[in-house]
């Protein structure tokens, strides 16, 4: 016979740990880095915004976007060259967009007069000589619009309209779902995400786009479905927990953040996975600008939100839980009576038999694997 105790913990790997839910992933109760980490984030974020700003997309600041056939062997440095040439200064893009056939080079500059939008459309003609779409060299296959200051300056009024409308809409609806102290761990954790994810985008210096503000708003609804999962394992595993005295409402909040770590991960890989077979063909077989804001923005915020609803959310709700109300006390009621179970030496059970081992404080507050996630008294077996 084996001379493992059979109240021993079997040895599971990381990842079975992970795959089960049960392997007492220290998360709340490192909170304190956690918070350390997001704050850091945030404090990035807000002095990439404030320092360098964003890089706004034509539909917003307004300018000229001039298109030319990226036919025979143009380069978007030959067409920034005849640019700079002509005009005495560079453009602020130049990209090519799509491929074979139909690609071409996509010029963004600052707004143009008619001098000199006639000026670089005769320059870029005489240096490129570029095809129409029946293959006959002609000058209107360089095409030139004008989006003006005062149209941009609306798309970005609306723009920030249906941001603060969805925002508000949204922290109603999860002031309604969730009892006080969640919703506003919820809230903390969609504004964590939006500042973050619009850091990131200032910090990179990818540019804002109608597209880009659509992904950002559909970000948000992943977060909250995020929450609105763990949080529900939250209430299922914390309820009745003040009613007892083997486990602190941590514990249980810890354990449910472990149970819903796998399905996370999961939902954001499934999720990213078609993000990224997106980028790829926007950006190597397409070149379709609008579908690579949408992907960028989606894929940077899905995995922020993965994150912040897991390892901000579920420690900012503990936080509140135990500074104010009656969870404060059962988790002090807990610790002090785990801390009299250790100064009191056991009873040896029967003659010569060894004492019952117990469970020291920290095998009590990380849930071994295999630990049931509710709240109710187990039966012990006769």
């Amino acid at each position: 016979m084996s001379n493992r105790p059979t109240d021993a913990a079997p040895d599971h790997g990381f990842f079975a740990r992970l795959y089960t839910g049960t392997g007492g992933f220290r998360i709340v109760s490192r909170r304190r880095f956690f918070y350390t980490l997001s704050a850091v984030m945030l404090l990035i974020s807000l002095l990439s915004i404030a320092v360098r700003g964003f890089t706004l997309g034509i539909d917003f600041e307004g300018g000229s976007r001039i298109q030319i056939p990226a036919t025979g062997d143009i380069s978007t440095q030959q067409v920034e060259d005849v640019y700079a040439e002509t005009l005495g200064h560079g453009p602020v893009t130049v990209q090519e967009v799509g491929s074979g056939s139909s690609a071409t080079i996509q010029v963004r500059s600052e707004t143009l007069d008619a001098g000199e939008t006639e000026r670089i459309q005769t320059a870029l003609f005489e240096a490129f000589q570029p095809k129409d779409s029946d293959g006959e060299v002609s000058r209107n296959a360089i095409s030139i619009a004008e989006i003006s200051e005062t149209w941009g300056g609306q798309i970005t009024q609306k723009a920030l309209i249906a941001l603060v409308v969805f925002v508000v809409l949204t922290m109603i609806y999860i002031a309604i779902r969730f009892e006080r102290d969640m919703s506003i761990a919820a809230i903390v954790s969609l504004f964590f995400n939006m500042i973050v994810t619009a850091g990131i985008y200032s910090l990179v210096g990818f540019e804002v786009t109608p597209a880009a503000v659509i992904g950002l708003l559909t970000i948000l609804g992943f977060v909250l479905y995020d929450n609105v999962v763990v949080f529900d394992k939250v209430e299922e595993n914390t309820r009745g927990v003040l009613h007892l005295n083997k486990r602190t409402y941590a514990e249980q909040a810890n354990l449910a953040a472990n149970q819903t770590l796998m399905r996370s991960i999961s939902t954001t890989v499934i999720g990213i996975l078609p993000i990224i077979g997106m980028l790829v063909i926007a950006v190597w077989l397409l070149g379709v600008g609008t579908l690579k804001d949408l992907a960028l923005v989606q894929l940077v915020g899905m995995i922020v939100g993965a994150y912040s609803s897991i390892f901000l959310a579920v420690p900012v709700l503990v936080s509140i839980k135990e500074r104010w109300g009656p969870v404060a006390a059962h988790t002090k009621k807990v610790l002090a009576k785990r801390a009299a179970g250790e100064a009191t030496p056991r009873v040896p059970v029967g003659a010569g038999a060894p004492a019952a081992r117990g469970p020291r404080p920290s095998e009590a507050a990380a849930p071994r694997p295999g630990a049931r996630p509710s709240g109710k008294r187990h039966k012990r077996r006769s």
